[in-house]
C-alpha cells in the first residue's frame, strides 16, 4: 500500500509535467521537416536562375542572344563560347575598373573591421570620461543618410584634392561603415565574461595584448560578419562610385553602367562583365559562410 500510495504522486506530476499537445503542432512536427526542406531547396534554385541565366547568356554570341533565350543553350549546347570573355579581357575600360574596385573594396572593408574592432573593445570594456555620450553619438550616425553627405563632402575633397580618387571613395566608405561596426561589435564585445578579462589582466595583460590575444579571438565570428556586410555593400556600391570617381578611378558598376548604350547593343560586355562583378561577391560570401552563421548565431543567442 505504501509503495501504490507513493506512486501516484509520481504519476500525477509526470502527467503535469508532459500537457497534450494541439493538432496542429503535432502535424507541424510530423511534416515541418520534409517540407522544410523541400521548400528551402526550391527557394535556392529560384534564387539561382538570375546567376545561372546571367552565366549562359555570358557564353553566348549576341546573334544569338538576339535570336533567342538564355534557356536555348539547354538544346543547343553548341552556341556555348567563351568569346565574350575574351573580348572583356581586351577591354581596358573594364579590366580597370575591375582592379577600382579591389582597390576600393579591400581598404574599405579592413579600415572599417580595424578602426571598428578597437572603438567596440574601446566602448566596452575601457573607462574614459564621457564614454556613453560619445557612444550615443556613434549609435545617432546610424541614422544619417548617404545621400545627406554627398555634396558637403563632394566639395570637401574637390579642396583637399580628393574628389575623383580612389583613395576619396576609400576614406568615404570608411566613414559611413563605422557607426554600424561600432555599434555592432561594441555590442558583442561586451557579453564576452568580465571575468575572463580580469583573469587576464591579473596575468599582466596590457590593453593591446587583451584585446589581441582575448577578445579578438572569442569576436572572430562578429568580425567576420561585419567584413562581408562591408564587402558586399562597398563592391555593390554604384551611389558614392558615381559621384565621386572620375573616368580613371571608375570601379565596376559605373563602367558596366557607361557600356550601355542605345538598345542594349554591346551586351557581349555587358553579360559577362556583369556576371564577373556578382560572382566575386558570392564567392566571397561562400567562402566565409561559416564565420557568418557563427556571428549571427552568437548575436542571436547572446
Amino acid at each position: 500500500m505504501t509503495t501504490q500510495a507513493g506512486s501516484l504522486p509520481k504519476a500525477a506530476s509526470a502527467t503535469a509535467v508532459r500537457p497534450e499537445r494541439s493538432l496542429g503542432a503535432r502535424l507541424a512536427e510530423r511534416v515541418g521537416g520534409g517540407l522544410v526542406r523541400v521548400f528551402l531547396i526550391v527557394v535556392g534554385l529560384f534564387w539561382l536562375v538570375p546567376t545561372v541565366g546571367l552565366l549562359l547568356a555570358s557564353l553566348r554570341t549576341p546573334a544569338d542572344m538576339s535570336a533567342s533565350g538564355w534557356w536555348r543553350v539547354f538544346s543547343e549546347p553548341s552556341q556555348l563560347t567563351f568569346e565574350s570573355y575574351r573580348r572583356l579581357l581586351e577591354n581596358g575600360d573594364i579590366t580597370n575598373s575591375l582592379l577600382n574596385t579591389v582597390l576600393i573594396t579591400v581598404p574599405a572593408t579592413l579600415l572599417v573591421v580595424a578602426i571598428g574592432s578597437l572603438a567596440g573593445y574601446a566602448f566596452a570594456w575601457m573607462e574614459f570620461p564621457g564614454r556613453d555620450w560619445w557612444f550615443l553619438g556613434v549609435v545617432g550616425l546610424l541614422v544619417v543618410p548617404v545621400q545627406v553627405a554627398l555634396i558637403p563632402i563632394a566639395e570637401l575633397f574637390g579642396r583637399i584634392d580628393l574628389f575623383g580618387t580612389v583613395l576619396g571613395v576609400v576614406l568615404f566608405h570608411t566613414g559611413f561603415g563605422l557607426p554600424f561596426a561600432v555599434f555592432l561589435l561594441r555590442n558583442f564585445f561586451a557579453e564576452i565574461p568580465r571575468e575572463l578579462l580580469e583573469a587576464a589582466r591579473l596575468d599582466g595583460a596590457g590593453e593591446l595584448r587583451l584585446f589581441a590575444r582575448v577578445v579578438l579571438p572569442l569576436g572572430g565570428p562578429a568580425i567576420a560578419s561585419l567584413g562581408i556586410f562591408q564587402f558586399l555593400w562597398v563592391w555593390n556600391d554604384m551611389l558614392v562610385a558615381l559621384v565621386f570617381t572620375k573616368s580613371g578611378t571608375q570601379p565596376i558598376t559605373v563602367a558596366l553602367q557607361t557600356q550601355v548604350r542605345q538598345f542594349g547593343n554591346n551586351i557581349d560586355v555587358l553579360a559577362p562583365g556583369a556576371f564577373i562583378s556578382m560572382v566575386i561577391p558570392l564567392a566571397v560570401f561562400f567562402a566565409f559562410q561559416r564565420q557568418f552563421v557563427s556571428g549571427v548565431m552568437a548575436g542571436a543567442v547572446k
